[in-house]
């Protein structure tokens, strides 16, 4: 589904939809027995990658979205500006909650989530490197 092809209200529609998945994803993260900080960070990240990069640029929902989250590392080093080796693995972390939480919905099955947890134990390194390299870019054009 490209954006071209969803409407404003689609729009608006998915948006609702993931917002009423992220309060889930809350409770169940609160059930969890994290500490309300940590708590506020997952919720955050997740947030940031299922109504802003899943469905603007992929137009897709969390569901449908796991395997897009190697190309969201890659997007999140060039176009968020807080990117960071701590806010990479944030976000690796918030990922393999949040499609835990998914995996007990119903909504993935256990081998995607298998599969994204070796993506981010595997891609960690190389997107730090990638940061790296994006910084040194910035810097030595500046």
């Amino acid at each position: 589904m490209s954006q071209e092809e969803l409407t404003e209200d689609q729009l608006d529609e998915l948006i609702a939809e993931n917002n009423v998945l992220l309060v889930e994803f809350e409770k169940w993260l609160i059930e969890s027995g994290l500490k309300q900080t940590t708590i506020d960070t997952h919720t955050s990240n997740v947030e940031f990658f299922i109504n802003d990069y899943l469905t603007y640029y992929e137009n897709i929902r969390p569901e449908d979205g796991i395997a897009d989250v190697p190309f969201f590392m890659s997007w999140f080093i060039r176009k968020a500006s807080w990117s960071s080796r701590g806010t990479l693995k944030s976000n690796g972390t918030s990922f393999k909650k949040f499609y835990t939480f998914l995996l007990e919905k119903g909504l993935v099955e256990i081998t995607e989530l298998i599969k994204l947890t070796q993506t981010i134990k595997l891609g960690m390194p190389q997107w730090i490197e990638e940061l790296e390299q994006f910084e040194k870019s910035y810097i030595d054009y500046y």
